[in-house]
């Protein structure tokens, strides 16, 4: 079984993991002010109302030790990483709650999740791209690289 069968292979699990941060989320987390409404009504996203932000000293990883392992070769999260979207729950680290790119970037991996139609089809489509292609040149990445250069002011 070569890597890519094998990351495919864990996809549940981090589909399971990804659900359970979303909720933690949407419990947690405060609504879209009314400027990031906005922008996320510009960007397509349908179910707007139902976006938290939750702002977090770090970003967590999995305790899982094979999302671990899965996430540092696959380059999906990192002590850098600053912000991370779980479908309509948003991790944004502290100090970042207000820049507009990030948001605005974060904001388009949600609308990809709707667009995909579940978590599922979104991480096995995100996954194969950072696999294959190599992060960040991934077309959803680089969709929401594209969309966060329109919004940056």
């Amino acid at each position: 079984m070569n890597k890519f069968q094998q990351y495919l292979e864990y996809l549940p699990l981090v589909v399971e993991w990804v659900k359970q941060q979303e909720q933690y989320i949407l419990d947690a987390g405060i609504p879209l002010n009314t400027n990031q409404k906005i922008d996320a009504h510009l960007i397509g996203i349908r179910n707007i109302d139902k976006v938290r932000l939750l702002e977090v000293e770090r970003i967590p990883n999995p305790q899982n030790p094979i999302l671990q392992k899965l996430g540092k070769e696959v380059g999906l999260l990192s002590e850098h990483t600053i912000g991370v979207s779980f479908r309509y729950g948003i991790y944004v680290k502290k100090g970042y709650l207000n820049q507009r790119t990030l948001i605005v970037h974060e904001l388009v991996h949600t609308m990809q999740y709707e667009r995909l139609g579940s978590i599922e089809n979104f991480l096995k489509e995100y996954i194969t791209e950072c696999v294959l292609v190599g992060y960040p040149n991934g077309k959803l990445e680089m969709e929401a690289r594209n969309f966060e250069s329109k919004f940056d002011s």
